[in-house]
């Protein structure tokens, strides 16, 4: 005896402004009566706020109340029976009606923020039976009408890594005999478009042992009067392996995690913005003395350079 729901999309993506169409497939070994066949919506921003991203103060209230973005409660089917087998009942709601000014977010995982849809199915049984459920999570884009038509072309910047644009200290080889990385990389992409770029080794006093890209995220939440800030890395992708022969252009593609990106996204209550930071790993004995617990840490043998990414949204 089962429950399902089955979306009319594979990958379970939509619009607001588009009907949420599918099935509810029943599987049942003889026929079953039931008060009726719901479907209900719902659309919400989970925050919460983890000790190490806030005060002490802060980090009390720890899951604060959801931002409710969507909740609609439909009846499939009134009273009646389900014949035994496997029975296809179709649906669709509308998510949005034109009229309805209600801010849709796009799907989003992280750290402390959850912005999440689901579509749940009851089967009410009555008193002397348990209903019968099934949940499952879409994904929501933006609306149309709120793109650019033109597609966004990705915004390109030049940086340089050197002894001299680090803040942190380096090895006395390091500092001495000096190094230059350079090269440039997208700071405006879209969502579903790859992060592109390219890194060039003009010098370097000591072997290189890796260069790395990192995607980080940075979730901000008002707590209070306040703003909790976590920021953590998403995504790792290695550029090089090994030393790199000087004035080679190396190509820089990273693919981006959808249901961990979203649109930047500057809200009252909480905020999304992403980092792209370009780490350059030297090589050293210290490497595998020292531990490797948080890739964001200053060490005497990396260098790095991060810059804001602007995720966007396209037709």
């Amino acid at each position: 005896m089962s429950v399902e729901i089955k979306l009319s999309r594979s990958n379970r993506t939509y619009r607001p402004h588009e009907p949420l169409q599918g099935k509810i497939i029943t599987k049942f070994p003889s026929s079953v009566s039931h008060r009726g066949i719901h479907l209900t919506v719902n659309g919400s921003v989970n925050l919460q706020v983890r000790g190490g991203s806030a005060g002490l103060i802060e980090s009390l209230y720890g899951v604060l109340k959801p931002i409710r973005i969507l909740k609609k409660s439909i009846e499939v089917e009134p009273c009646g029976k389900i014949s035994a087998g496997t029975t296809q009942i179709p649906f669709s709601i509308i998510l949005k009606h034109k009229e309805e000014d209600t801010k849709f977010y796009e799907t989003f995982h992280g750290a402390n923020i959850n912005i999440q849809y689901l579509l749940t199915v009851d089967v009410v049984r009555g008193y002397l039976h348990k209903s019968l459920s099934a949940t499952v999570e879409f994904i929501i884009e933006s609306e149309l009408g709120g793109l650019s038509e033109k597609p966004v072309s990705p915004e390109m910047v030049f940086f340089y890594i050197t002894q001299d644009t680090q803040r942190h200290s380096l090895l006395h080889e390091l500092k001495s005999g000096g190094f230059k990385v350079s090269g440039r990389i997208c700071t405006q992409c879209l969502v579903g478009d790859p992060l592109v770029g390219e890194v060039t080794v003009e010098a370097s006093a000591v072997p290189i042992y890796s260069i790395d890209i990192h995607l980080l995220r940075v979730e901000s939440i008002m707590v209070g009067e306040k703003i909790a800030t976590e920021t953590s890395v998403l995504q790792t992708t290695q550029i090089a392996d090994g030393d790199v022969c000087p004035s080679i252009c190396l190509p820089i593609y990273v693919i981006l995690p959808r249901l961990l990106t979203c649109p930047t996204v500057f809200a009252g209550p909480f905020s999304v913005e992403f980092k792209v930071t370009i780490v350059v790993t030297f090589q050293t004995e210290l490497y595998n003395v020292q531990p490797k617990s948080d890739p964001r840490a200053f060490r005497k043998w990396v260098a790095m350079e991060s810059l804001p990414l602007e995720l966007v949204q396209s037709q």
